[in-house]
């Protein structure tokens, strides 16, 4: 073989020709531009679901809200009616308490039967949660007192319930009424000056 053939023949041999195999890349700005696609896709899906999740759970609050209301109207109205129920046989102990103090002119026995119908009353009352308040003899207290105006004692000390004007009431511990009492302060003539007060001298 000849030089010339052998450089044919190599230079032949060196020859390149494209791989089948080989794919065309795609360039990284479109995919960028497909994931960002898809996110915003994706961002849109789970906004639309969190409203409609939202939107769930609003009418499901209304709705638990009306029943709630009802429930609470409903309780009250049987609570009205209980009571009421049990205060019928109240009237009709004054019913008849007024029927015999009007037969009878026998003002001991309609005071007795009156007395009755009231305890009889407050017992009733007490079973629903009311309590008097206690008063008289006690300190006075804003929290349960109303003080429509103060009497100099000197047999008590200051600042006590002397006399109630108007019982006050508690409903399960809590203030229902202010009692309107009468409250007791010292006497002008026992009022002491300071021992370490002094007269001020005039000059002449």
């Amino acid at each position: 073989m000849s030089r010339k053939d052998l450089d044919s023949h190599g230079t032949h041999g060196n020859k390149k020709y494209p791989d089948s195999k080989e794919t065309t890349e795609i360039p990284i700005e479109q995919k960028e531009r497909s994931e960002h696609e898809r996110s915003d896709t994706d961002l849109v899906t789970q906004i639309a679901q969190l409203k409609e999740q939202v939107l769930r759970k609003a009418a499901e609050f209304e709705n638990y809200k009306k029943r709630t209301e009802e429930t609470i109207a409903s309780l009250a109205k049987t609570a009205n009616e209980g009571l009421i129920l049990e205060l019928l046989s109240v009237i009709d102990d004054f019913d008849r308490s007024l029927k015999a103090g009007k037969e009878h002119a026998d003002l001991e026995s309609f005071y007795e039967g009156v007395f009755l119908v009231r305890n009889k009353l407050m017992k009733i009352l007490e079973g629903r949660g009311l309590k008097p308040i206690e008063s008289v003899g006690k300190p006075f207290d804003i929290e349960y007192h109303h003080a429509m105006m103060q009497v100099p004692r000197d047999d008590v000390a200051p600042d006590m319930v002397v006399e109630e004007l108007e019982k006050g009431y508690l409903i399960n511990d809590k203030v229902l009424r202010h009692a309107k009492v009468i409250v007791s302060k010292q006497p002008e003539d026992e009022i002491q000056k300071p021992d370490d007060a002094t007269p001020v001298e005039t000059s002449q």
